[in-house]
């Protein structure tokens, strides 16, 4: 990799969306201009998510507006736009987790949706990204490959046939000594080579179930890569772009490299010299960054942002000798639906209709998520009891279960007494994790003191058999009644240690909970929402009931 850039990258950057005739006048005179179009995280969200995108603000940087974005409709014609300035030296690659934790459009059909649009608007190349072993590995290859689910058979529109796309797992290997995927692709633009190698973070074990772990391992990140760049070399490849589901964090709203911290930030410097450019994920970071003279970028989360990124290649060494990026928001504002993809989802709405609709189980009236007085909710307390009963099939011992008020989207409506499917995930449709983890007594009791915040209180609820009184006199903080907080009648010792179970949204300090953070022996037990589903299978009809486990003393 040289560092120096050359008169002609500039000119070619400048030039931004010139005609492809002058680009290829340029192109054939000397340097070799090619556009990598880089998402992350998409998570199966084929509409458009309900939060849009940010917008920076230069005035005031820390404080982003939003503006409507995203959906595979625009994102396509992005895209397409996109890779028209130079269709034969475009390629649009992705950095893992395009499918897992998705809405319901997507995730009823096992993410098979997502796979075929992706398929669809030309994503040539992707690394595995932690949520993609949702399901395990051998699901995962089923969305390479294509087929029926093996449980729920083919369900969609017409048959899956898997991805158009490659999945790259450098660093991923099973027990017979091979990796899950190829760990690298090579793509050849007027006559150059380029190395394409995609991993996921060394770290995926420890947030994927343990059935999803079984049978695969994780290898070091910046190990994999560096063995990987001989291999290339001997292929006549010179420029070298790492896909990796890792990423950081930005201590500034700009799309920029303020501050740069994580994960990523570590490993960038411990790669080869010959990795030009890395395309990251997992964070849902917005940046464009140099890290140790190479060019690091993530685009965010959800489809809601594409980075433009381009390389400049000198057509006789092969190097890379610059490269420049931009951010794209794919405002609602600014980009027309592709037919194709409008399409392929309302199919896929048609379908999920009846699967929408899918009985689980009975209540004998509405259950509902408003408080009492004290802070505890009838639906809050039917989730917590759900998750302390999913964790103890899954984890064995667990003491008490924890969920955050604002993960409760709505009501179990009561029309006939019917719960459907559409019902439970409309409660829940974060597709969160459930982690439990260890914390001592001590621990518990900062994280009741942190459910009163400066912004409101933030009651949680709280399983079968954990009780606590709490009191605000007058004009004076909210404190937790000395010797009220209570497991199955008995008061929590301070250095004892309690299994817990939460979701990752609260284990990664949502909500200011940072008391979870000091969880240790951590395992992930399923999702949240199937969680609720089986619990209201094992237990209709339910009567929708406050259980008096939180007090509020007067």
């Amino acid at each position: 990799m040289r560092n120096s850039f050359v008169s002609a990258f500039g000119l070619l950057l400048l030039a931004g969306c010139a005609s492809t005739a002058r680009e290829t006048v340029v192109a054939s005179a000397g340097p070799v201009e090619i556009h990598i179009l880089a998402i992350n995280d998409f998570h199966g969200n084929l509409e458009p998510p309900p939060g849009g995108a940010k917008v920076f603000n230069p005035a005031t940087p820390r404080e982003p507006g939003t503006t409507p974005a995203g959906g595979a409709p625009r994102l396509a014609t992005a895209v397409t736009q996109l890779a028209a300035r130079a269709p034969d030296r475009t390629i649009m690659v992705a950095a893992g987790d395009l499918i897992g934790a998705s809405p319901l459009l997507s995730s009823l059909f096992h993410d098979e949706p997502t796979i075929e649009s992706m398929s669809k608007m030309g994503l040539a190349l992707t690394a595995v990204g932690n949520h993609e072993f949702d399901e395990g590995w051998q699901e995962l290859r089923r969305m390479q490959d294509g087929g029926c689910h093996p449980v729920d058979g083919c369900k969609g529109p017409t048959a899956f046939k898997g991805a158009a796309f490659q999945y790259l797992a450098a660093s991923t290997y099973l027990e017979n000594g091979d990796t899950l995927f190829p760990s690298y692709a090579i793509r050849e633009f007027s006559g150059v080579k380029v190395g394409f190698i995609g991993l996921t973070l060394e770290g995926t074990p420890d947030v994927i179930t343990p059935a999803a772990r079984a049978g695969i391992t994780f290898k070091d990140e910046a190990e994999t890569v560096n063995a990987l760049v001989p291999k290339l070399r001997s292929q006549g490849v010179e420029a070298i772009v790492v896909l990796i589901h890792e990423g950081g964090y930005t201590t500034s709203a700009l799309d920029d490299c303020h501050g740069l911290s994580g994960t990523i930030a570590e490993i960038v410097p411990k790669f080869d010299k010959a990795v030009d450019v890395v395309v990251t994920g997992h964070t849902n970071g917005i940046y464009i960054c140099t890290v140790d003279g190479r060019l690091v970028t993530s685009a965010g989360a959800y489809g809601t942002r594409v980075t433009d990124i381009s390389v400049l290649l000198d057509p006789k060494s092969g190097d890379v000798i610059g490269s420049k990026a931009r951010d794209i928001i794919i405002a609602q504002s600014d980009f027309t639906e592709d037919a194709g993809q409008v399409a392929l989802i309302g199919a896929y709405k048609k379908q999920a209709e009846p699967l929408i609709k899918r009985p689980v189980g009975k209540i004998t009236a509405a259950i509902t998520r408003a408080s009492n007085m004290n802070g505890e909710s009838a639906l809050g307390d039917l989730i917590a009891d759900a998750m302390l009963e999913t964790a103890r099939k899954e984890a064995g011992q667990v003491d008490i279960a924890f969920m955050n008020p604002g993960g409760i989207r709505s009501d179990l409506p009561f029309t006939t007494g019917d719960v459907t499917f559409g019902d439970i995930f409309t409660v829940q449709p974060f597709g969160n994790d459930l982690v439990v983890l260890t914390l001592t007594g001590a621990d518990i009791e900062t994280v009741l003191k942190q459910q009163y915040q400066p912004s409101g209180n933030n009651i949680l609820q709280v399983s079968n058999g954990f009780t606590f009184t709490w009191r605000q006199p007058a004009g004076q903080p909210v404190e937790i009644v000395a010797g009220s907080v209570k497991l199955n009648g008995q008061p929590l010792a301070p250095t004892q240690s309690y299994r817990v179970v939460t979701n990752n949204f609260l284990v990664g300090g949502g909500d200011s909970f940072t008391g979870f953070q000091k969880g240790v022996n951590r395992e992930i037990i399923g999702n949240d929402a199937a969680s609720l589903e089986t619990y209201i299978k094992a237990h209709s009809p339910i009567e929708p009931a406050i259980k008096g486990r939180i007090t509020r003393a007067q």
